[in-house]
């Protein structure tokens, strides 16, 4: 029997989105590969998939390298086990004052964001489209949608990913490739909060952060989409969050 595999870029710990997503597909017997920048916590992911008895592998890398990406999205890639689904996580969000900003903060903010994006959209749809068919997924974020006080960095780049989404669904959804964009809104419940703002839970009350697991089964949504009603946005929040 033929296989399935899905390759997900900006893995973290266990308690993240990126992990999240992985388990998802893993659980519908896909080969995950997953990438990420953090050698231990993406052990920590690799043990929790395989421990589960997901076929998993991973690799510790910059997703800003061109080369590297390409490298990684080819090699998922098999006869037995097509590249049925990509997904972006990958990201970025340090705030910044304006003025504080410079070229160089700017320009980075756009590589980790956007420009690795285009990379591995790149990458993935090269793989897709001979068969075509697939799924390509961008994790956005509120700032893909609007700028706030303090993080133009962030939304700048957010909004150059969505727009690069969008060219490519427009571009690549006649020729059988499914892209799709996820506004996640709202602070999600995993290892990040739990660092840096560790009181924030509790003070938002029950469901009132995103579960890493319940965005991801949007994500396998998406995938499991007809084509003749594909989504290329969705919007994801707590219940309670103001928007």
């Amino acid at each position: 029997m033929v296989g399935r595999t899905v390759v997900v870029v900006g893995v973290g710990p266990p308690q993240g989105l990126g992990a999240a997503i992985a388990r998802r597909f893993g659980r519908e017997d896909f080969h995950v590969t997953v990438m990420g920048r953090s050698a231990p916590k993406l052990d920590a992911t690799l043990h929790d998939l395989r421990a589960a008895g997901m076929l998993a592998d991973a690799v510790v890398g910059d997703v800003t390298d061109e080369a590297l990406v390409a490298r990684i999205v080819a090699a998922a890639d098999s006869a037995d086990a097509p590249l049925e689904a990509a997904i972006f996580n990958a990201g970025g969000n340090w705030p910044r004052a304006f003025l504080a900003m410079d070229g160089a903060f700017l320009e980075d903010m756009w590589r980790t964001n956007a420009l690795a994006g285009f990379f591995f959209a790149k990458a993935a749809i090269a793989s897709m489209l001979p068969r075509r068919r697939g799924v390509l997924i961008f994790t956005g974020a509120t700032a893909s949608l609007r700028g706030r006080a303090n993080f133009g960095g962030f939304a700048s780049a957010k909004a150059a990913l969505r727009a690069l989404a969008q060219s490519a669904a427009r571009e690549f959804g006649p020729q059988g490739i499914h892209v799709a964009h996820v506004v996640v809104d709202g602070a999600i419940d995993g290892d990040r909060i739990s660092t840096f703002l560790p009181d924030l839970k509790a003070q938002r009350g029950a469901d009132g952060l995103l579960d890493p697991d319940a965005i991801a089964d949007n994500f396998w949504h998406l995938y499991r989409q007809p084509r003749s009603a594909w989504t290329h946005e969705l919007d994801v929040r707590p219940w309670a969050e103001a928007w």
